[in-house]
């Protein structure tokens, strides 16, 4: 009878459990107890299983504390509720007073440990588990794959990968899977292409696994192949669904990715495709999905068509919301991103962490760094997160004072910096050249987790560097115990910034020898060091290796060749190169212009910029500055009056004191100062001493002591203390024999304190 009972109450624990039931479960523990059955130890298990369910852990421990018969189901039971309270202190005593373990007990510890990021413990625990003669199961193996993962430990991956193969396991699905994300996180995309190819079976996670480590790698037409491929074995779910979205979404996000137009248009062509296809598979009212969507669409600038899919949205969250906010931030919409914000609090949603993360960016973005910090003091609680959005704001819009003192406050208010907050308060500190606060950043680093950190490293490179500080800079490079890219640029842009072009050469050649793959800014950066050494070979066997590694169609890139064969006199081959480039942006017109004006190919520099303007490139400042240039030093003064004119009337660009000084350099060389006092006189920039400086050079030359008078009048009064206005004045006087005047300068010099520097010579 009693057997029979036993039998009747497991059945209705096991309901209580598939229901989470804890007060029907409570009367059969009443009952269990009354009847004097707290010995059976099946029935107090289930119980034990049912309070951990129900998330009632003490009551499961008080239960397991009374039980006289315990097993290892019991241990089991209590270790399994602690575990997934992820409270590692309970769990690991349970697990210490465990008589006797299995492949289970390991099995929870190291899920435990994978989950909360303890991934060198769970490895640990796996050593012990194999040490103890168990052979891991392959829930034991997809944990202990996931921590090698998070580690980007190929090594021990792999030989857990031999393990699976040994045991047989190497077909489950399970521990394939596995397989493929950890090879993905160790950016081992043959392995996983491996794995992939010889697993028996694939589902949805198989597939999204793929394709998330092929976006990562930036293999971003693979990861569109493999949906494709998806899409034909018809295992297509909302999960893969917005993972393609994602990839849509990472293309328009990361610049890098796309290298013209065209290959962007593709992308954004692929996201509507993906659009039509979800509603064709009824996918069009799944919440996470429109997301998904939505974000594709702010992310390519889309606003409209993300304006209307959310508005025809049967259902919204605060993620959707948040999208549409961060969408029209990045579009420097700040009225809209306010708009949103007002439309989102009246359908009675709360604004939550992100979303005043998205409104502070918003603001920043556009410059409003005021409204940006008002947000951020509206904040009760600021997370690391939005600290560190207001310190990136503050230092994009160049406040890096207020940066450094907001870094301060955060540091009195007990928030712990992570890599990021380091990073930005680094570049501010490089930025005002503040060596003793970029001291003090690198002893606290000292202190810290992150002082070997190569996000961190590469600041302080910085910092050193843009402070004249080169050997440390150089030390700190030699003590970071593995490089990347970065670290590798930022020593070179140091060494480039220091005029040690030679050794930034030379540097660059030991990055190539390391075996690191050069990015678009280690080329540009490379190209100026030949540029200032006027080093054309070099600069040709950097051309070499471009093509070569299929970066000559990078316009960063492309525009640093232009830049170094016009300042090594090679201009032919710079237009040879221009004409070639597929896709050129105003930079490299004005580079190529430019090269014209320094060459002293002033008509040739006009015609470029006839055809700028022909192939429908807006001209800017630069453009200017450059074509008036050449035609200063070409002695085209009304083709260069003529283009000035222009400036204002037909391309809306505002001359500036640059322009200014290019259209008086070039009247003053030609000898029209009558027309050179009539710019003057309307002109709103009058307080540039250049301005000034140059037309004295001209006077001089052409002996026009009236005009040379007024100039070095406003040269003495604007900038007092430079001697080369008293040196030209006085080189004027001694041409013309005016040797009384020449001591009335030499007297005014002597009254300002002026002293002339003296030449020396390279020789």
């Amino acid at each position: 009878m009693q057997t029979k009972n036993a039998s009747y109450l497991a059945n209705v624990l096991q309901t209580c459990i598939d229901h989470k039931s804890h007060k029907l479960g409570k009367l059969v523990q009443a009952h269990i107890f009354r009847t004097n059955q707290l010995s059976n130890t099946f029935l107090v298990n289930r119980l034990i299983e049912l309070y951990s369910k129900c998330g009632h852990t003490p009551a499961a421990r008080h239960l397991f504390d009374q039980m006289p018969l315990k097993n290892i189901f019991s241990y089991h039971a209590i270790l399994d509720s602690y575990c997934k309270l992820n409270d590692l202190d309970n769990a690991f005593q349970v697990f210490d007073q465990m008589p006797e373990r299995n492949p289970v007990s390991w099995n929870l510890v190291i899920s435990m440990l994978s989950r909360n990021g303890l991934k060198e413990k769970a490895l640990e625990s796996y050593f012990s588990m194999r040490l103890s003669g168990f052979v891991p199961t392959h829930f034991t193996l997809a944990s202990v794959l996931s921590a090698c993962g998070g580690l980007s430990n190929l090594r021990c991956g792999k030989e857990c990968h031999g393990v699976a193969i040994k045991v047989g396991l190497d077909g489950n699905l399970y521990v394939g899977n596995a397989l493929l994300g950890m090879y993905m996180k160790c950016e081992s995309i043959a392995d996983a292409v491996g794995v992939f190819k010889n697993l028996p079976e694939h589902n949805e996670v198989s597939f999204t696994a793929m394709m998330e480590g092929l976006v990562e790698a930036n293999h971003i037409d693979e990861a569109f192949g493999m949906f494709r491929l998806m899409h034909r074995m018809g295992i297509i779910d909302c999960v893969s669904l917005s993972s393609v979205l994602g990839v849509c979404s990472k293309s328009a996000a990361d610049e890098f990715l796309v290298s013209d137009g065209s290959e962007e248009k593709t992308y954004k062509m692929h996201g509507k495709q993906i659009h039509g296809l979800l509603i064709k598979l009824g996918f069009e009212s799944d919440l996470h999905v429109n997301n998904s969507l939505l974000d594709m669409y702010a992310k390519h600038g889309y606003m409209e068509c993300a304006e209307m899919l959310f508005n025809s949205m049967s259902e919204v969250s605060v993620v959707s919301w948040n999208v549409m906010i961060a969408g029209y931030g990045k579009q420097y919409h700040i009225e809209r991103v306010t708009e949103c914000m007002q439309r989102m609090q009246s359908c009675g949603f709360e604004p939550d962490e992100v979303t005043y993360v998205n409104m502070l960016a918003a603001c920043l973005k556009s410059g409003d760094v005021e409204t940006g910090l008002r947000i951020f003091n509206s904040m009760s609680l600021p997370s690391l997160t939005s600290w560190n959005a207001i310190l990136s704001g503050y230092s994009h819009n160049e406040y890096h004072r207020e940066a450094v003192m907001l870094f301060r406050e955060m540091q009195f208010r007990k928030v712990r910096p992570d890599r990021t907050t380091f990073a930005i308060i680094l570049s501010c500190c490089a930025g005002m050249g503040l060596l003793e606060g970029g001291k003090q950043i690198h002893a606290a680093l000292l202190k810290s987790d992150v002082s070997t950190d190569l996000y961190v490293a590469s600041g302080m490179i910085g910092v050193y560097s843009k402070c004249g500080k080169i050997e440390a800079a150089k030390h700190i490079f030699d003590t970071v115990p593995q490089y990347d890219i970065v670290c590798w640029n930022s020593m070179l842009a140091g060494l480039s910034l220091n005029s040690l072009d030679k050794e930034a050469f030379t540097f660059f050649q030991q990055m190539l020898g390391k075996g690191m793959s050069p990015t678009e800014f280690s080329y540009a950066t490379v190209l100026n060091c030949c540029s200032s050494l006027s080093s054309l070979s070099q600069g040709r066997q950097v051309h070499g290796l471009i093509v070569k590694n299929g970066h000559a169609n990078d316009v960063y890139v492309g525009t640093g060749l232009i830049d170094m064969y016009c300042k090594c006199g090679d201009v032919d081959g710079a237009r040879q190169f221009f004409d070639t480039m597929p896709c050129k942006n105003t930079v490299t017109w004005n580079e190529m212009i430019h090269g014209y004006a320094q060459n002293g190919r002033g008509e040739d520099a006009v015609r470029l910029f006839e055809e700028m303007i022909g192939a429908s490139f807006k001209p800017d400042c630069i453009t200017f500055v450059a074509v008036l240039t050449a035609c200063s030093h070409s002695g085209l003064v009304d083709i260069g009056l003529r283009i000035f004119d222009t400036m204002m009337q037909e391309h809306g660009v505002e001359p500036v004191s640059d322009h200014y000084t290019c259209v008086i350099d070039s009247l003053g060389r030609a000898g029209r100062f009558n027309e050179v006092e009539e710019i003057i006189d309307k002109m709103d920039c009058k307080f540039d001493p250049i301005i000034w400086e140059v037309l004295l050079s001209s006077c001089r030359v052409h002996a026009n002591v009236k005009l040379a008078r007024r100039a070095a009048n406003e040269l003495f009064r604007l900038d007092p203390t430079n001697s080369a206005s008293y040196s030209l004045m006085a080189n004027m006087y001694s041409s013309l024999d005016r040797w009384d005047d020449v001591e009335d300068v030499r007297g005014v010099m002597e009254e300002q304190q002026v002293t002339k520097e003296p030449g020396y010579s390279w020789v």
